[in-house]
């Protein structure tokens, strides 16, 4: 007496391996176009750039923040209420004036706002914020 016929028991063990085909087919695709052409290979002859004067490095300046929300400019005490008045003051006198804010890890990122709000409304263009780097 037979348990399964003989066409069944074949299907079972042969293995389809045409997804497997596609699937390798569409990764080598992928790679192919993905991967860069090798241009530093090719000889040329670069332009030499000419040197200038570089010109002087504008002295940034620092507005900390600290935890508890006390304001400094470079080392001087601040208020919140002046700060905008002092930006103004310090944007005419140098009007390429560059900027960095330095804030306490524990300080409130709404005080961060608050002065980048008042760098924003004051038309400095020149804003960044200080971090550290861990190693």
């Amino acid at each position: 007496m037979k348990k399964c016929s003989h066409s069944a028991h074949e299907s079972l063990t042969e293995l389809n391996i045409t997804p497997m085909l596609d699937l390798a087919f569409v990764l080598l695709v992928i790679f192919i176009i993905s991967t860069i052409p090798p241009v530093k290979k090719m000889d040329l002859t670069l332009p030499v750039a000419s040197k200038h004067q570089k010109d002087p490095p504008h002295k940034a300046k620092y507005i900390s923040v600290q935890a508890d929300g006390n304001l400094f400019i470079d080392r001087d005490d601040c208020p919140l209420a002046d700060l905008q008045k002092r930006l103004l003051a310090m944007r005419d006198a140098e009007p390429d004036l560059n900027v960095i804010i330095r804030g306490d890890a524990k300080t409130k990122y709404r005080q961060i706002r608050t002065v980048l709000d008042i760098c924003q409304q004051v038309n400095l263009v020149k804003v960044d914020l200080a971090t550290e780097i861990n190693k």
